[in-house]
Parts: structure tokens; sequence; C-alpha cells
């Protein structure tokens, strides 16, 4: 008999054992996938600057991601949970780190990135020629060679960022939907939720990391190692500035497939956590096994079509849906282009954004997410109390929200742009304003984005739209001199760079940052009750599949459509586009701050305010009837049963009871 005991907690133990083994790996799958897409999202602005496209069409590079999850989501989630779902995974993580080393080949098979300037360091050139000299000649006037025009336009080296994406997108598949049903499976119902709350946390510890790397890379020049920096007229905060992206990619690579290697060594099931009869069940899982392998291979299809039935009639399910739809379009729009915003609307330079964001949003979520699963476990907390908490938290961060409205900065100062030649404000950009009478005679190109600040806190398009005369210095600390355009009392001087938007502006970052800080935990405690709604308001049998749904249709209707029409919207509050060699429009080099700022905090304001009806819808049904989560939601009783021989009587009075828990059918049995 002791012998006998002593066997079973060994078991338990080595069980135990592997289910932590399993929380470890997958929590490092989550923490690989979301470095790999949080590294994506922040150098979207750098791949846009190097391939010079728009907003729209990098935002559909990075929504392609999602294109590639939507292959496989709905068959791996039903089909995964068939098969081998720890090696399903590992195989998806290898996948991911494909995916993401032809992300970087561009760079490899790519020329040197060219910025457009009218400062040249070539010791060809008169260190005047980019100056305002009247009736002189200008240079880096469009190219006529039209080949070297169509080379540059015409170039596709973005289509392998775009496939490397959807790769990626192919090989996350797997992760979330067959981790997540790994874990409800064989973990105890209290546990489920702390150890859900764990994973998210790697979810959020992945955004992390590749948040600092982005910054780490977003400083580095993308041709560094090849040219000498010392020779650059721009800086990191510079809108035509490249980072070195592609870096990045590569440990991402890296990263994706040494998390792979442990899923290859995990069974494929195991005992439920925390049973108290191991022997019997293990003697009759082995009795069983030949006979259900068989069985699940012979129903794999057969009852597909009914679990999506069966899903598709659940009001609340259909609902969750509905809701995760609206808040996603939000929140895709808001986290792909907020290094955009804070470099437009608070002068930040992309590393300085990213690593902000890193900084100030991500730990507060961690803690949120960490939070949530052990006040579910601690309290053990009800579908509907879940409900209601999930809810009405949600709503306190979106009343919050608005107060980002209020922490705002103007315009930079652009003469030609955003202002007139004489301070005055300009209501909107026309193409012949960039010429005043201080700078007619000096034949300077129009459309050449070189900006410089002069002394009287203005910044100019170029050195010679600023009717600058002599420059002293070279490279990064050139400064140009008797400026006609610069009325100042002294010496008109200028330096290269757009100006500071000063104190105020900076103190308005403050608050944004930490009004976002704040809204981000409030939102992320209520993430983890919420999606308990999720899981529990589906049949046992259903979990992968409703999960697996679920994330196709946030791929379908948000992941893939948000960044394309949000980046359009983004486009069209551009003032000057950058352009190429023949003369074509590149990226954006500066936007108008204001309308800007409406598309990015208004737009998302709207959505989320329409999401609250459905939730509201979701209380009213919770508060009528009742979910399987909330009847013997463990299983366990079930289970147990099974040992005792009185299954089928347990699970008639599951089925039909209305208001017995665990306890009270432990009670009846």
């Amino acid at each position: 008999m002791a012998e006998i005991e002593k066997r079973i907690e060994t078991h338990r133990v080595r069980c135990l054992s592997k289910m932590k083994i399993f929380l470890l790996a997958i929590t490092c799958a989550f923490v690989s996938k979301t470095l790999s897409g949080s590294y994506m999202n922040s150098m979207i602005t750098h791949i846009e600057r190097q391939f010079n496209i728009p907003t729209s069409l990098v935002g559909f590079i990075n929504g392609s991601f999602e294109i590639g999850n939507l292959l496989l989501i709905i068959f791996v989630s039903y089909f995964g949970t068939k098969l081998h779902r720890p090696i399903l995974i590992g195989v998806g993580c290898v996948v991911m780190g494909l995916g993401c080393f032809l992300q970087s080949l561009p760079h490899f098979l790519m020329d040197r990135y060219e910025y457009e300037s009218t400062v040249s360091v070539s010791g060809n050139l008169s260190s005047n020629s980019f100056l305002c000299v009247e009736n002189g000649t200008q240079i880096f006037r469009p190219t006529e060679d039209p080949s070297e025009c169509v080379k540059e336009v015409k170039s596709l080296m973005w289509m392998y960022v775009l496939v490397g994406n959807i790769i990626r997108g192919i090989g996350e598949t797997p992760i979330m939907p067959l981790g997540i049903s790994y874990i409800e499976d064989f973990a105890k119902s209290e546990n489920s939720p702390l150890y859900i709350g764990f994973v998210e946390t790697g979810a959020i510890i992945g955004p992390l990391i590749g948040l600092l790397l982005a910054s780490f890379c977003a400083h580095v020049y993308v041709d560094t190692g090849s040219v000498n920096t010392d020779d650059l007229t721009i800086t990191p905060t510079d809108t035509r500035w490249v980072g070195a992206w592609w870096f990045g990619f590569l440990i991402c690579a890296g990263v994706n497939v040494l998390t792979a290697i442990p899923f290859f060594f995990l069974p494929k099931t195991l005992p439920k956590e925390g049973l108290k009869h191991d022997a019997d069940i293990i003697k009759n899982d082995k009795e069983k096994q030949s006979k259900e392998v068989k069985k699940e291979k012979d129903g794999i299809t057969k009852d597909f079509l009914p679990s999506m039935k069966s899903l598709l009639c659940n009001p609340i399910y259909m609902l969750f849906i509905l809701i995760s739809i609206i808040q996603f379009n939000a929140f895709v729009n808001m986290f792909t282009f907020m290094p955009k915003y804070l470099e437009q609307q608070y002068g930040k330079s992309a590393s300085d954004a990213i690593f902000l964001i890193g900084i100030y949003n991500l730990p507060p979520i961690c803690i949120g997410y960490i939070a949530g699963g052990l006040i579910m476990k601690k309290f053990k907390i009800t579908v509907k109390q879940a409900a209601h908490i999930g809810c009405w938290l949600s709503l306190t961060e979106y009343l919050l929200y608005f107060l980002c409205f209020l922490m705002i900065c103007d315009n930079s100062s652009v003469a030609g742009i955003t202002i007139t030649y004489k301070g005055m404000q300009q209501d909107s950009y026309v193409e012949n304003t960039i010429l005043a009478d201080c700078n007619r005679d000096c034949n300077c190109p129009t459309k050449t984005w070189d900006p410089v600040c002069g002394d009287n806190g203005v910044s100019y398009m170029s050195a010679c739209l600023a009717g600058c005369e002599t420059s002293v210095g070279a490279g990064i600390n050139m400064v140009f001199q008797n400026c006609s355009c610069i009325q100042t009392s002294g010496n008109s001087s200028a330096v290269l760079g757009l100006c500071d938007k000063g104190h105020d502006c900076s103190m308005m970052l403050q608050y944004f940052l930490i009004s976002s800080a704040i809204g981000s935990f409030i939102y992320s405690l209520s993430a983890i009750p919420g999606y308990m709604v999720l899981l529990r308001c589906i049949k046992p049998e259903e979990k992968s599949l409703g999960v697996g749904l679920h994330t196709f249709c946030i791929r379908v209707f948000a992941g893939i459509p948000a960044p394309i029409y949000f980046g359009a919207l983004v486009d069209s509050t551009c003032l000057h586009w950058g352009i190429l060699k023949c003369g074509e429009s590149g990226a954006c080099r500066i936007y108008d701050s204001t309308n800007f700022r409406y598309i990015y905090l208004g737009l998302p304001a709207a959505l989320r305010g329409t999401s609250y009806i459905p939730a509201f819808l979701i209380l009213i049904i919770l508060k009528k009837r009742l979910l399987p989560g909330e009847n013997a939601s463990s299983g366990t009783v079930l289970i147990e049963a099974k040992v005792t021989g009185k299954e089928n009587e347990c699970k008639d009075m599951h089925k039909n009871s209305k208001i017995l828990n665990d306890d009270e059918l432990k009670t009846k049995l």
C-alpha cells in the first residue's frame, strides 16, 4: 500500500513538473512571438522611409501578419487538439524564425540608403552650391535618366518584408489557441486564470524587450559600418533618418528558433492537475488509450460543423467577438502608429518614442495582467462577476482616455508650410507659398526637404529657402549665416534640423505618458476577467475552436484592415512628401499634427464607445442565464465520478441542474 501511494505521489510530482515546464515554455513562446510583433510595429516608420512608400502601404505590410495567421487559425485551433499540440507549437516557432530572417534580407540585397538633401559633403561641389545664389544653378534636380527613375520607383524589395511577415503570421498560428487550450485541459480550474495571467504577462514582457531592441536599432544608422556616420547631415530626430531595422529581425529570428526546442520534448497529454484518484485514472487511461486515439481520428471532421454551429448560436460568445473586433480596431491603430504620433505631436525621435512607450506602457500592463489573474484565483470570481469587473474597469479607463485630448502641442513652425514667412499661421499648405520675397531670386528647389532651424525659432525647408548665403563647419555641425528670411536683431543664422517644440510641449508629453500608463494598467486589469468570460461561456470540448474562431475574426475584421485604412487617414494629414530622384513622391516628411491628433485619438474613441453596447447586452444576458463555467466548471466532479462508476448520473445532474455547484454534486453522488 505504501509503495502504491509513493508511486502515485511520484507521478503527481512528475505531472506537475511537466505542466510547469509547459507553462514556462509557452510563456517563452509568447515572449518570442510578441517580441517579433512589437519590433515590427515599432519599425514600420523606418521601413516606410527605407522603401519610400506611403503609410497606407506600410500599414498593409504590417497587417499581412494577420493574413498569414488567418490562413490556418480555424483549422489549427480545431484539428490541433486532436494532434500533438506541443510539437505543433514548436514547429510554429521555427516558422516564425524563418519569417523574421526573410524580413531582414532586403538590407543585404539593396544599395545603400540615400536621403534627399541640398547639402553635400562631396569634395567635388563648392561649399556654397546649396545656398542662396542669385541667378545660380542649384544641384540635386530630378534625374533625366529614365532607367534610373524606373529602377528607384519600381523597386519591390519591400515584398520580402511583406512575405516574411505573412510567414511569421503562419508560424504564430498554433501558439495561442493550442497553448491556452492545453492549459485549460490539464490545469486546475482555479489555477487556470493564474496560469493564463502568467502567459499573458509573457505577452507583455516580449513587447517590452522588443521596444527596447527597436529603440536601440532606431538610434543606429541603417548603413552603419559601411558609411562614415560623421559625414551624415541628419540626426535620429530627422524624418529622413532610417535606423538599423534589419538587425533586430535577425535577433528575433534566433530567439524564435531557440524557444521552439522545449516543445519537441513535451508529451501530447497530461493528467488533470490535482486529481485524487491518480492510480485508477492512469490505469483507465492506459486501457482506453488506443481506442481514444482511433476515436479522435475518426471524429476529427465529424464534429467540426456541429461545433461551429454551436459557437455561432451562442449569443454571449458572438457578442464577445463583436466587442473584440471593435476594441481591437481601436487598439491596433493606437499601438501601431503611437511612435509616429509621438514623433509628430511632441517632436521626439523614433528611438526616444519607442523607448518611452516601452517604459511607460508595458510595465503597468504586465502588473495588471498578473493582478487580474490573482484576483480571479483568490476570490474565486464567477463568470458573472468577471463580466462585471471587465466591463466597468474598461469603461473607467475609456472615460480617463478623453484627458489625452487636452495634452496637445502646436504644429511645428515651418515657413511656407504651417506659417508664413512673416510668422502668421497658415490654414493650409499651398506650394506657391514656399517662395517669398526674401528667397524668390535664390533659385531654390521647392520640393526638397532639408530643414534648418533659424535663431528666430522658425524652421525652413532648406538653407536656401531661408535665404542663407554662407556656411561654416561641416556635417551635422554646419551653421548657415546671413539668412535673409530670418528676421532677428543680430546675425541671422540657422542650423540643420527642425526647431524643438519647447518646454511646454515636453511637459504635455509627460502628462500624456502618465495618463497612458494609468489607462494601460486599468484596462489590463480587466483583461483576464474578460478573457475568462470567453473561455467559460463555451463548452469545454469547444474551447480550442472557440479561441481559434475568436482570433480568426479579430485578424480578418481588425488586424488586417485597421492599419490600412488608418494609414490612409494618416496619409491624408501629410503636409509635405519627400521626393525621389525621378521626382516621384516618397515618404511623408511632416504632418499636420492637429488633424493627425483628431484621427489618432478621435477614431479609437468613437470605435470603443460603440463597443459598450454589446458589452451591456452580455451583462443583461448573464443575469438571466447560467453558463457552463458555473456548473462543475473544473470538471473534477465528473472525472471523479468515472472512478466511482457514477459518470452517467453525474452528467445528467450536471446537465439538468440550474443551481448546483461542485460541492452539491459531490453530496448528491
